[in-house]
C-alpha cells in the first residue's frame, strides 16, 4: 500500500502519492465532486464513465463498501483521487474496503495528494485529460496525454447502456403505471424511486427506436442521465422527436439535454461542470430554492431555446438552465439530479409530479 503513483494532468502538473486499488494506468477527463459523503455512489454513477474523479472532501473509504448503495452494476469511473484512503473502515453495513473494491474491480486509486491543489487548478484552467500511473515518468505520462482522443469525441453512453431491456418490479401493492427509462447511463436510484411510487418500470437500451418503445405500452418515458458529450447523440435526439406528444416524458441531467436538443436548442462544455450534492436551483415558478445534486459537464444553451419551450429553473452560482418544460405537451426535464444518491432529496418530489403527469393522461 505503499508504491509510489502519480498524478500528470495535461497541463504538465504532476501530482505525488501512493497506489491503491489495482496497479494499473488509468486515463480519463480528471473532474471534482464536492459531495462530503457518497463515494460508492460516485464511483458507480454511469455519467463518470471516461473520467477520472477527485473528491474534494479530505477523508474517503471511511464507511467502506455496502451491498446497498451501488448505482450500477461496476465501478464506472477511470480512476479515483483522494487525500487521504481509509484503510480501516467503521460501519456495520460494510463488507470491504476501498481499496479491496477498486483492485477487485481493476480501477486504479492515487491517495496521499492534494485534492484541493488539484481542484483549485482545474477551477482556474478548466477539466482536463489526465493519468494515474505507477511505472511512467511525467513525461512519458505526458505524451501519453497527447495522443489520447478528445473525451468530447467519444460517444460513452454506448458503452454504459443496458445491452438488453430488463424489468425492474414494485415490491408490496400492484403496479399502478408502466413507465419505460431510455438507459443512457441509469442510475439503480431512479428505478427505486419509481419503484416506491408504485410504478413498474421497464429499462431499455439507448438505441432502441421510438416504435419498439411505444410498443412496450409506457403511460410514460424517462430520460435518464449519462455520460458525454450531447451532441454525439443524434440517433437518441431522433427518438426523442418521435416520442414527445406521444406519451408524457420527464427528462434528468443528459434527459434535460435530449430534449432541449429535440426542439432545436443548443448545448455546450461548462469550463469545469457541476458534480457535488450541493449546488442551489432557483424554481422559477415559486421562487424557491433546492439544494441538488448534479453531475454534468454540458449545458443548455439559452440563447438557442426554441418558443416551444420554456425555463424553469436556474442555476444560482452562474445562471445555467437548470430545468425545462414544454409550454403545450406533457414534457419536462431538470438538469440536477432529483434521485440524489449522494446528496439531498429536496428535488424527489420531482418523481411524483411526473407519475401525476402520467396520471392527467389516463391513456
Amino acid at each position: 500500500m505503499t508504491k509510489r503513483a502519480i498524478l500528470v494532468l495535461e497541463d504538465g502538473s504532476v501530482y505525488e502519492g501512493f497506489s491503491f486499488g489495482a496497479d494499473a494506468d488509468a486515463f480519463g477527463e480528471v473532474v471534482f465532486n464536492t459531495s462530503m459523503v457518497g463515494y460508492q455512489e460516485m464511483l458507480t454513477d454511469p455519467s463518470y464513465a471516461g473520467q477520472i474523479v477527485v473528491p474534494t472532501y479530505p477523508l474517503i473509504g471511511n464507511y467502506g463498501i455496502n451491498e446497498q448503495d451501488f448505482e450500477s452494476n461496476k465501478i464506472q469511473v477511470s480512476g479515483f483521487v483522494v487525500r487521504e484512503e481509509c484503510l480501516e473502515p467503521s460501519h456495520y453495513l460494510s463488507t470491504k474496503t476501498l481499496h479491496q473494491y477498486l483492485a477487485e474491480s481493476a480501477v486504479t486509486g492515487i491517495s496521499g495528494v492534494d485534492t484541493r491543489a488539484i481542484t483549485r487548478r482545474l477551477r482556474s484552467s478548466g477539466v482536463m485529460p489526465g493519468m494515474l500511473t505507477t511505472s511512467k515518468t511525467p513525461q512519458q505520462a505526458l505524451e501519453k496525454i497527447k495522443n489520447l482522443p478528445d473525451y468530447g469525441s467519444i460517444d460513452y453512453v454506448k458503452q454504459v447502456t443496458t445491452p438488453t431491456p430488463y424489468q425492474w418490479e414494485p415490491t408490496g401493492s400492484a403496479p399502478t403505471h408502466h413507465i419505460v427509462v431510455l438507459d443512457c447511463g441509469l442510475k439503480y436510484s431512479i428505478l427505486r424511486m419509481l419503484r416506491s411510487l408504485d410504478c413498474a418500470v421497464t429499462a431499455v437500451p439507448c438505441t432502441t427506436p421510438a416504435e419498439e418503445i411505444l410498443a412496450l405500452k409506457p403511460d410514460g418515458i424517462l430520460l435518464s442521465p449519462g455520460p458525454g458529450n450531447p451532441e454525439l447523440l443524434d440517433y437518441i435526439v431522433g427518438t426523442v422527436k418521435e416520442l414527445v406528444g406521444k406519451k408524457p416524458i420527464m427528462g434528468i441531467c443528459l434527459g434535460n439535454q435530449l430534449i432541449a436538443r429535440a426542439f432545436g436548442a443548443k448545448t455546450f462544455k461548462l469550463k469545469f461542470g457541476h458534480r457535488g450534492a450541493n449546488h442551489p436551483v432557483r424554481d422559477l415558478a415559486t421562487g424557491k430554492v433546492y439544494i441538488t445534486a448534479q453531475n454534468h459537464g454540458y449545458a443548455v444553451d439559452p440563447d438557442s431555446l426554441k418558443d416551444e419551450l420554456e425555463v424553469t429553473h436556474i442555476n444560482l452560482n452562474d445562471g445555467t438552465v437548470e430545468g425545462l418544460r414544454h409550454k403545450e405537451l406533457p414534457a419536462f426535464c431538470i438538469q440536477y439530479h432529483s434521485e440524489a444518491s449522494p446528496g439531498p432529496w429536496d428535488s424527489t418530489y420531482l418523481f411524483k409530479q411526473f407519475v401525476d403527469m402520467v396520471k392527467g393522461r389516463g391513456d
